[in-house]
């Protein structure tokens, strides 16, 4: 693999990967209502982890995802999008029809379609982090 090794490189990716993951909870909580949810703000989360990837490598993502594998993050946003249906059973409802739940010491509407939303962006950003790192980790084993 050939790394950049810029300070530009390096510099920019240290300051945007915070602020891409800000903006891609401010993408996945305002989703539902307006422009956004969690396959954009999958995308986007997943763009801030492989610009860090392309600046510091394979392994150094990795420590920034405290060993979180990517399949692991996929597997838990299928979990809550099969959890998000459950909810309109018990209440005896149709199928995937939307339930609220306001939370009073906070004043913030829980939703299943919040709770689907975020599972599509585990399960975005596990997949992409996934493809991605699996790219670099074979580029890097060739000569």
């Amino acid at each position: 693999m050939v790394k950049s090794g810029t300070i530009i490189l390096n510099t920019a990716a240290r300051f945007l990967m915070p602020l891409q993951l800000m903006f891609s909870i401010f993408l996945l909580l305002r989703g539902h209502d307006e422009p956004g949810g969690g396959f954009i703000a999958g995308l986007v989360a997943a763009g801030a982890f492989t610009l860090y990837l392309f600046a510091f490598g394979v392994s150094s993502t990795k420590d920034v995802l405290r060993m979180v594998d990517p399949r692991d993050l996929i597997g838990v946003g299928l979990l809550l999008g099969m959890i998000s249906v459950v909810p309109a059973w018990f209440m005896g409802q149709p199928f995937l029809t939307a339930q609220w739940w306001t939370i009073p010491v906070i004043d913030f509407k829980a939703s299943t379609p919040l709770i689907f939303d975020i599972g599509v962006y585990f399960a975005v950003l596990g997949s992409v982090m996934g493809m991605v790192m699996a790219l670099m980790e074979v580029d890097k084993d060739e000569p």
